[in-house]
């Protein structure tokens, strides 16, 4: 059903939002920069800021909405939407960051 096949993609959304802030951070951590708490939240959370950019091309390019209440309603409820994924999906990548941190300086051993 078209609920499975949703259920899927957004596993794979936070499968992949986690590698690819573990794999952000690990290059800001062997460039020696150490402060990388809010840059992993933001790399998580930045489809969500890619989603309300999608949203401004779609109601320009493809949908026939116009008038003051219409846009306002569009655009609002998609902020409070892609403001939810901002969130969510920064905390995936922050909570995948610092899992991937603890690790990795749990395995060094200092003699």
């Amino acid at each position: 059903t078209i609920y499975s096949i949703l259920f899927i993609v957004f596993i794979i959304l936070l499968i992949v939002t986690a590698f690819i802030t573990v794999a952000l951070t690990y290059f800001q951590l062997a460039a020696e920069d150490h402060e990388w708490w809010w840059r992993s939240f933001l790399c998580g959370g930045s489809t969500g800021l890619f989603i309300y950019a999608y949203c401004l091309y779609y109601y320009y390019a493809r949908s026939d909405m116009s008038g003051f209440m219409q846009t306002s309603f569009f655009f609002g409820y998609m902020a409070c939407i892609c403001y939810g994924f901002f969130l969510m999906l920064g905390t995936v990548g922050f909570r995948a960051s610092l899992f991937f941190v603890r690790h990795i300086y749990r395995s060094i051993k200092c003699e």
